[in-house]
């Protein structure tokens, strides 16, 4: 098993291993008991079903799809505990239709505790991006992205 030195080491290989499609690869950054809460708001409470999902994810919507860094912070809470926060592209996710979707821009924030076997995640939240957008609303359509700016 791999030893991360640190936060960023750690999400840096969350993106390496979900760019691979690799879900075993993904379980294996995270404590047992972790907890993921995705961009719909599922939370997923250990690293056994954290890896299930993302299993399902790259074999019916994300199998083309890759993700790119673009920006990247680390802050230091005490020597053994990093949050992580990354601003990333995702390119390629198949839609329903079998067409490839437009890009989507992600916060991806993490949180890293070192243990004996180096750095490893202990909470991550997925949160899409919607520019020009200040909150949800919730119509009989279902729930989109507004702005009250005017």
């Amino acid at each position: 098993m791999t030893t991360f030195e640190d936060g960023e080491a750690v999400a840096r290989a969350f993106f390496d291993a979900w760019n691979a499609g690799d879900a075993d690869a993904i379980a294996a950054l995270f404590v047992d008991d972790a907890d993921f809460v995705n961009v719909v708001g599922f939370w997923w409470r250990n690293a056994k079903q954290i890896r299930k999902a993302h299993d399902y994810g790259f074999r019916h919507i994300f199998g083309d799809a890759k993700c790119e860094i673009t920006e990247l912070r680390v802050r230091e809470l005490t020597p053994d505990i990093q949050i992580v926060h990354t601003v990333s592209t995702l390119d390629g996710q198949t839609a329903p239709d079998g067409e490839t979707a437009a890009q989507r821009v992600a916060v991806i924030s993490m949180v890293t505790q070192r243990r004996s076997d180096g750095y490893r995640i202990v909470s991550c939240q997925n949160t899409d991006r919607v520019e020009g957008a200040d909150t949800h609303i919730a119509a009989p359509s279902g729930l989109r992205p507004i702005s009250y700016q005017r």
